[in-house]
């Protein structure tokens, strides 16, 4: 049987191997469709104001901070999930906008009428952090593209 240190070393292991294969595909996919760079991003792996940048630091982000309740997955199903009266939300399947996304992580579930269990981030993340997981969260969203906006 795993003892509680054994689990957490492992939760923190497959966080970072996460993050670590996040980045490779990133990688991967930058180096694919990228054939040509210009003398200001030569060698850059991505551009740093590029979506695709934002997109994996808000992974970085997510495995941080957002793995433990909402799931490697994004369904709501994280380890801690089972703890909580209502469940975390399914990230994948969100019909909710980007203002709504920054709002709840800045000032917590509470603040806006949803779980209290939802700690607010404001104090914790910076507005760079907050929005790349925003950013993140919107790549990762399986409604269509026309539903999430409203």
């Amino acid at each position: 049987m795993k003892t509680p240190a054994d689990r957490r070393l492992w939760a923190f292991g497959t966080a970072w191997g996460f993050a670590a294969l996040a980045l490779l595909t990133l990688a991967g996919t930058a180096a694919a469709t990228s054939t040509q760079t210009d003398n200001a991003t030569q060698g850059a792996l991505l551009p740093r104001d590029s979506r695709d940048a934002a997109v994996f630091r808000g992974g970085l982000v997510y495995a941080n901070y957002c793995v433990t309740c909402h799931g490697f997955n994004a369904d709501g199903n994280g380890r801690a999930a089972r703890l909580y009266d209502p469940r975390p939300a399914n990230l994948r399947m969100s019909d909710k906008n980007d203002s709504y996304y920054a709002l709840i992580i800045r000032r917590g579930g509470e603040a806006v009428g949803r779980s209290q269990f939802m700690p607010p981030w404001g104090a914790e993340l910076t507005d760079e952090q907050t929005m790349d997981l925003v950013a993140y969260l919107r790549s990762i969203n399986a409604r269509p593209k026309e539903r999430a906006k409203e």
